[in-house]
């Protein structure tokens, strides 16, 4: 769980306690870093971490200047969302969330008899954050929160988040080794912040631990727990497509602008296909993620918990198709508005397969459009006549299958 990305990787934290018994002046080549960490490491005890935790664990960070760079980067916020939700639910995560869905079924259902909440969701938060467990991030978080807690904006929250990171290690949770996460410190199945971790994971294995690592009942538990201390309610849908009227009132929009149903039934609001909207139930605000000629939701509250998994309607919008895609929903009826939508996971390496044919040196055929990937796509661009922002689209890809 995170306000910000998760999904920008690095290795390196493994031998830390082995290297760690030298003295701090010696441990980093960075002074400002090395007077940094002398001073959290005078701090720890106010923060409940002792100094035989810290001297084991974090005397010899060096620092991670790259993850600075990040804390402005959101995808949520600076992607388009028919780019954003092509690669987020596509058909290989539905096919996979739908058989883990059949693999945790048993799990699954205790915690829903538990915390309330249903399988689908879950398993999409599970989707969405990790790949199910396939991508936790592999940055060092107690590099990545050390560095974010002596340079940059925000210090003090990911002081916060650090001292809790150094807690869980000395709790046990976690293995040190296996505490790699986002390059802001979310780490796990379901990408839990480590204050998170500290409020609201629990221990459904029973095993005496609060592992979000290598326990996926732990995982999937944990993230239900979360929704449910969010105010969800079992007995409510996050929401639903509607079409609107013509001619109607953008500024009645906005996921927190709540009115019950029949006002927005006398307003003109329709569900997909023209049929009534109920006559009761909870109220719902209108979300329009591409204005008015783009698809339109009315949201419940159970939308708004889910947005305070990761604060990006773009990224709740995400979790809330993906879950009922699960359930055996189709994608949205209304189009996005563009002539150039965006590409599924297969459809990028695709895309970056044809990239590597004409001899761009871009790494992997992954999926995932990085700098390497958005500089040969400008490349090409310019050579085919198109406009050159390095995005990755059908337009492209049409373009490259033609060549």
């Amino acid at each position: 769980m995170n306000t910000v990305p998760h999904h920008t990787l690095l290795r390196g934290l493994t031998l830390l306690s082995a290297l760690s018994v030298l003295p701090l002046a010696q441990a980093q080549s960075d002074p400002a870093f090395t007077d940094c960490l002398r001073g959290l490491r005078a701090e720890a005890p106010q923060r409940g971490v002792s100094h035989a935790t810290f001297d084991a664990h974090a005397a010899r960070l060096e620092p991670d200047m790259a993850v600075i760079g990040f804390l402005d980067a959101q995808p949520e916020f600076r992607t388009p969302i028919w780019d954003y939700l092509a690669a987020l639910v596509d058909e290989e995560r539905i096919a996979d969330g739908r058989a883990m869905l059949a693999q945790w079924q048993d799990v699954l259902r205790e915690v829903e008899v538990r915390y309330g909440v249903d399988p689908a969701t879950v398993v999409a938060v599970w989707g969405v954050e990790s790949n199910y467990g396939r991508n936790f991030g592999s940055r060092p978080l107690l590099t990545s929160l050390g560095t974010l807690s002596c340079f940059g904006r925000r210090q003090a929250f990911f002081r916060g988040e650090f001292f809790t990171t150094l807690k869980i290690i000395e709790e046990g949770h976690v293995a040190p080794e296996r505490l790699t996460g986002s390059w802001a410190g979310a780490f796990g199945h379901t990408q839990f912040m480590p204050s998170t971790f500290m409020r609201l994971a629990v221990d459904f294995d029973g095993d005496g631990r609060r592992d979000l690592v290598d326990s996926i009942p732990d995982a999937l538990a944990s993230t239900a727990n979360f929704l449910r201390r969010g105010g969800w309610r079992s007995d409510e849908g996050w929401g639903f497509e509607v079409a609107l009227p013509a001619g109607f009132d953008a500024g009645l929009a906005g996921r927190r602008n709540k009115r019950g149903l029949a006002d927005w039934s006398v307003r003109g609001v329709r569900r997909i296909g023209g049929g009534a909207l109920p006559s009761s139930g909870p109220e719902h605000g209108l979300l329009l993620p591409a204005g008015v000629t783009g698809p339109a939701f009315l949201v419940s509250r159970n939308f708004d918990v889910i947005y305070g998994y990761n604060a990006a309607e773009s990224y709740a919008l995400a979790i809330a198709h993906l879950a009922d895609r699960l359930r055996g929903a189709a994608a949205f009826a209304t189009p996005w508005p563009t002539d150039d939508p965006g590409l599924s996971r297969a459809e990028r390496r695709e895309l970056q397969q044809h990239l590597l044919a004409a001899g761009h040196d871009i790494g992997e055929a992954d999926g995932m459009i990085g700098a390497r990937t958005r500089e040969a796509i400008k490349v090409v661009q310019a050579e085919l006549g198109m406009g050159v922002d390095g995005r990755a689209g059908q337009v492209l890809l049409n373009a490259l299958r033609a060549r």
